[in-house]
């Protein structure tokens, strides 16, 4: 069969295990139904035949089969390891985490009662919708991992073949699966915002998207930036003082229920006869709204990409914002290293008239201890070396992500410190911060605001004592905020030392066990949205019987925050930095080159935000990576 990715079918199953919408693709199909006649029998004596499913199955026979593997893994995504509860045969039979987002199904066909493996089906959990890809791939491969799924030993060894991991490397379509299941899921809940590229505010030439748009009073789509956009969209508070505006084309849906006619409309495009071909929804909703004309049509010397259905006219520019997003688990303690991460993306907006060519080279690649990196698919990559990496690219209409990486901190955490908090009493506790802003950083980067949150789920606030040495406080009532560095008061070039003492008070209460286990199963949801269900040999979820353990008598905790109870606190930590990246990555505005060669100006900005950013209390138990003992 042809490298490439073709989906065989789809399904979306809401939490109440039931399917909601399906979709398989018969053209697909048959020639999965000609690789298996092949294989069978070319491999007549192989038992593992019996397990390719010839026909996709039902919905009723997906549904079954879905609760059955959600029963015996424990949870939607299943253990992921082999545990006592894992049976031979199972996805955690296979004991490897990859199982947790490429599962299996074991389907009891109604007629004829026999049982087949459906794999490899693709799982992304958005909302209370689970949505489940199989792409196709050759018998072999599901042969394969027949075999892993019943083989005697565990584990992943490194560099060895017969694994999940070298067998997944020699599927593509796995990544392609990957980029439907995200799409639809995105579709379904109203999550289709396109990337934010930060942009100087000015007057500029109408396209050819507006004119269409406007004249049917749609202002969500347009071919370029408009006068006046929306603000930049970040974790700061409502208020924050935000430098340029964002662009961007997509449509505003927002959260809504299931809309299947939408749906089919979207698959019917992006992806006809089950070959994915555009998976971006801006694309499809303006195609679909303003149709094309004799005017859209490129020069014929031109080979219009996909990816650009309509050229753009109007005042041209380029514009590139670096977006960089820091993870931190702060310990503060000689036993455990603090962990300290940065994944980044190169946004981009190419407003030029007709089909060029974009390239530059990237530098600070070394600096930046680049650990992955990807492209679009619009992009070359033609040169490459150890400090520097020249990209060429078409570039396609709207916002879009030219690239993503993950990298190292090379100028050390923004925010370090400890966070020290003591319950004095059942009701009452005491707390320390000790903190250093930007230790190490200097002009241009800027900070333009920090706050630190201590969450308290299950106690309500009834008052809290102290005052910070910078900054001012507010509570609400389940948690305390600490605005250090507020909007419009932003420092560069300079460490800031803060500090925080007081105490906080609770309105009381009394400690309750946390239920057993078998009681939860359900009743609960945990974070990814697993719900889990009764079952016969009342097998025990592995997330709930590990929260169990670590509890005992401690209180139950809120299921969106899974770490925040009694001995484990935290404070987490907000903040946003501008004029530069702090991995190191740039663009040289200067060594953009475009063909054939056009004046248009090209914009370059940075913006550093905080993900997951954690300060664990040193005075209380926290959880960690174990590390190898050698």
């Amino acid at each position: 069969m042809p490298v490439g990715c073709c989906i065989r079918a789809l399904w979306v199953v809401n939490n109440l295990d039931a399917v909601v919408f399906s979709r398989r693709f018969p053209v697909v199909e048959r020639r999965w139904q000609a690789a298996c006649k092949t294989e069978n029998e070319s491999c007549s004596e192989d038992p593992v035949k019996y397990t390719v499913l010839p026909l996709l199955p039902t919905d009723s026979e997906f549904a079954a089969a879905f609760a059955e593997r959600k029963r015996r893994e424990g949870s939607v995504r299943g253990f992921g390891i082999r545990v006592i509860q894992s049976t031979e045969g199972s996805d955690s039979w296979v004991d490897d985490p990859i199982t947790r987002h490429v599962i299996s199904l074991n389907i009891d066909v109604e007629e004829g009662g026999e049982n087949h493996l459906l794999w490899p089906l693709v799982l992304h959990i958005k909302g209370p919708y689970s949505i489940l890809v199989l792409p196709l791939v050759e018998p072999r491969h599901l042969k394969a991992y027949t075999r892993l799924c019943k083989r005697s030993d565990c584990g992943n060894a490194v560099g060895v073949d017969d694994s999940l991991s070298s067998l997944l490397l020699d599927l593509p379509s796995i990544t392609g699966a990957f980029m439907v299941a995200h799409a639809i899921g995105d579709v379904i809940t109203g999550d289709v915002l396109e990337p934010e590229v930060v942009v100087n505010a000015s007057p500029s030439v109408g396209g050819l998207l507006d004119s269409l748009t406007g004249s049917i009073g749609i202002s969500g789509i347009s071919s370029r930036a408009k006068p006046v956009a929306a603000p930049v969209a970040s974790s700061a508070p409502s208020g924050t003082a935000v430098v340029g505006t964002v662009t961007s084309d997509a449509p505003k849906l927002g959260s809504r229920a299931l809309d299947k006619d939408a749906l089919r409309s979207f698959i019917s495009s992006a992806m006809p006869f089950g070959t994915p071909v555009d998976l971006n929804y801006s694309n499809i909703f303006a195609i679909k709204v303003n149709g094309f004309s004799s005017s859209d049509l490129p020069p014929q010397d031109l080979k219009q990409p996909l990816w650009k259905p309509y050229l753009y006219k109007g005042k041209q520019r380029l514009l590139f914002t670096i977006h960089e997003t820091i993870h931190a688990a702060m310990y503060d303690r000689d036993e455990i290293p603090d962990s300290l991460s940065v994944s980044g993306q190169i946004n981009c907006r190419a407003e030029l008239e007709g089909l060029p060519d974009v390239s530059f080279p990237f530098t600070g690649l070394n600096t930046a201890h680049i650990e992955v990196l990807s492209f679009h698919p619009c992009a070359q990559v033609p040169e490459q070396g150890v400090d520097k990496q020249a990209v060429m690219f078409q570039p396609p209409l709207g916002n879009f992500v030219l690239m993503r990486y993950q990298a190292m901190c090379g100028l050390g955490p923004p925010v370090k410190g400890f966070y020290q908090l003591s319950m004095v009493s059942e009701d009452e506790g005491a707390f320390l911060f000790k903190l250093h802003l930007m230790e190490g950083y200097k002009a241009p980067l800027t900070m333009e605001f920090c706050n630190v949150t201590m969450p308290f789920p299950r106690r309500r606030v009834v008052s809290f004592d102290g005052t910070p040495s910078i900054g001012t406080v507010s509570t609400t009532e389940h948690s305390v905020e600490w605005k250090i560095v507020t909007s419009g008061r932003g420092f560069t070039g300079k460490s800031v030392e803060a500090t925080f003492p007081g105490t906080v008070k609770f309105a009381s209460w009394q400690i309750q066990r946390l239920p057993s286990s078998r009681s939860l199963i359900g009743s609960t949801v945990d974070e990814d949205s697993d719900a889990e269900t009764e079952n016969a040999n009342n097998m025990v979820n592995i997330e709930e019987y590990l929260m169990e353990k670590m509890n005992k008598d401690l209180p139950s905790v809120d299921l969106e925050e899974p770490f925040c109870w009694h001995a484990y606190n935290y404070a987490k930590v907000s903040f946003k930095i501008v004029g530069a990246s702090i991995s190191g990555m740039s663009i040289d505005t200067k060594s953009v080159s475009i063909y054939p060669t056009v004046k248009a100006p090209v914009e370059f900005s940075t913006q550093v935000t905080s993900g997951d950013y954690i300060l664990w209390n040193t005075l209380g138990k926290c959880p960690s990576v174990a590390t190898t003992q050698v």
